[in-house]
């Protein structure tokens, strides 16, 4: 395909989900680096996309608010059709993700074989359950008959202005050790990928007897939990930043932390993103399922041979059996050996180059 100019991927899921469609954009800019790569997602993960050196263009799709529908879907069809794109690679699985690559007339239009949009799309790629997301995404280049390129880490671009505003914050919450910090990011959307509130500020605590400075991050709906982790601990040095950050600023103070503890949710991908090592806690969904953290040092705190274990492939609201033991059984202690080991383990790779 020799005489691709413009190339479409869309990917509307979670901001995780767009964070590990990153390497494929990565591949595709590299394969045809005379094209231009635009992508389109949520409103929220468009920020995220934001200065990315692969993108010509982030598209904001609003499928649950003045996009929805069939209106809004021919609305982003009209806006679209004028740029001509000759291949679409659509990861997202949904209906409405591959009509649009449809109704854009694109030539090559590449998707996974589960895709319920399948019968829409030119070409569809094996959907392999046994591999990481990222893999997984590279995989569709399959369907363009070039050579697979070897998995690459997703890369995000926080601005000059995101690094003063994170420069302020420490500053403003007059952060004494700025070269030991740790984040904690304790939220998501599911509650059974949710670790204990009192085991993270039992975690805050033992990391601040050990030197480090403690950053709670999250969203604005994350505001009141590490608001009350933050209470809970009664440390001097943890602060909650939750809600206070961008995405793109949040990722720039993650680049800034010895390590990230977190659930299974988009924090852990942004921390890989920028090369930060992730302790990941696993609960009521596992690793297996390619979406747990890529990156060299991290590492998995998880209860292995429950047999409820995984309940789902997203987990949910409330434990199927309510025990709620796939994190019940996991100590702060556990969590906080772990993060010593990846920060020793890092800490000793840097010292070698």
């Amino acid at each position: 395909m020799n005489n691709v100019e413009n190339i479409l991927v869309v990917q509307t899921a979670f901001i995780g989900d767009v964070v590990l469609t990153l390497p494929l954009v990565q591949a595709l800019k590299e394969i045809f680096p005379q094209a231009f790569v635009d992508i389109v997602v949520t409103p929220r993960a468009k920020e995220l996309c934001a200065n990315h050196p692969s993108l010509r263009e982030t598209i904001a799709y609003d499928k649950r608010g003045s996009d929805r529908g069939v209106r809004g879907l021919f609305r982003m069809v009209k806006s679209l059709r004028q740029k001509n794109y000759q291949l679409a690679i659509v990861p997202h699985r949904s209906l409405r993700s591959a009509l649009l690559a449809w109704l854009l007339r694109i030539p090559v239009r590449i998707g996974f074989d589960k895709s319920s949009g399948r019968l829409l799309l030119t070409k569809t790629i094996k959907y392999r359950h046994t591999i990481h997301e990222i893999e997984r995404n590279l995989s569709l280049l399959g369907g363009l008959e070039v050579e697979i390129l070897p998995k690459d880490l997703p890369r995000l671009y926080p601005s000059s202005d995101d690094c003063k505003v994170v420069d302020k914050l420490l500053f403003d919450f007059e952060v004494g050790h700025p070269e030991k910090l740790v984040a904690l990011a304790p939220g998501t959307i599911w509650n059974t990928k949710r670790w204990l509130k009192e085991r993270f500020a039992s975690l805050a605590v033992n990391l601040d007897d050990a030197g480090f400075e403690v950053m709670l991050i999250g969203g604005k709906e994350d505001e009141q939990l590490c608001d009350e982790i933050y209470k809970l601990s009664g440390s001097a040095h943890v602060y909650n930043v939750a809600g206070r950050l961008s995405l793109l600023q949040s990722a720039e103070l993650l680049r800034r932390c010895k390590t990230l503890v977190s659930n299974d949710s988009a924090p852990m991908h942004i921390a890989v993103a920028m090369r930060t090592p992730v302790v990941a806690i696993f609960g009521a969904t596992v690793p297996e399922f390619g979406f747990g953290p890529a990156g060299e040092f991290d590492a998995v705190v998880e209860i292995k041979g429950l047999p409820c274990r995984p309940c789902s492939i997203h987990g949910g609201n409330k434990c199927p059996i309510t025990t709620f033991e796939c994190m019940n059984a996991i100590s702060y202690e556990q969590v906080f050996e772990k993060v010593k080991e990846v920060v020793k383990r890092s800490k000793q790779s840097a010292s070698l180059k």
